[in-house]
């Protein structure tokens, strides 16, 4: 055994001898904590479910087909077959059917129509018109004839400061 081998728990000898069967010599020593992480994880997720699944059967331990049921159900859950390779081909086919956009010729790198970059504006402003300036003038003067003392009372009808407002159409492209 390597120096510092002893001190290590027999989980930790396990990731070791395991990382080495399968042909990894060089390696962090963090890595060997990381799956001793993930291997306590999974088995008490999978002791979890276990345990549900033998309540649910009114059992009241835990038996093997439980275990199996619960590492069946992760196995469903965590990982998942790709298609088959006709299904595959036949999604390719359907998608290459349609042809790619024209380029718009002319100097430089040709790039595509201007509705489908990622360039273009998407989004519009709404700003609020503003009050002739003759009205602005009147309420101006309306300003200066109030009172001092009557300011209370009297609300003026001066423009306050509006916010702009942004808004960003929801129209579906047709491809």
């Amino acid at each position: 055994m390597a120096e510092g081998e002893e001190d290590l728990p027999r989980d930790a000898k396990i990731v070791k001898s395991l990382l080495k069967s399968m042909g990894v010599e060089d390696y962090e020593p963090r890595v060997i904590h990381q799956f001793l992480e993930l291997w306590y994880r999974y088995v008490v997720d999978v002791l979890t479910d276990a345990q549900v699944y033998s309540e649910h059967a009114g059992k009241q331990t835990i038996d093997c087909d439980d275990v199996k049921l619960a590492i069946q159900s992760k196995v469903n859950f965590s990982f998942s077959q790709p298609p088959p390779r006709e299904v595959l081909l036949e999604l390719a086919r359907n998608r290459n059917k349609v042809p790619l956009p024209k380029a718009i010729p002319g100097p430089g790198i040709p790039l595509p129509p201007e509705q489908d970059t990622l360039i273009s504006t998407n989004y519009q402003l709404a700003i609020p018109k503003k009050q002739p300036a003759q009205s602005m003038e009147e309420t101006e003067e309306d300003d200066e004839s109030v009172e001092p003392n009557s300011s209370q009372e009297h609300k003026t009808d001066a423009p306050h400061p509006t916010s702009q407002r942004v808004s960003f159409p929801l129209t579906k492209r047709s491809k």
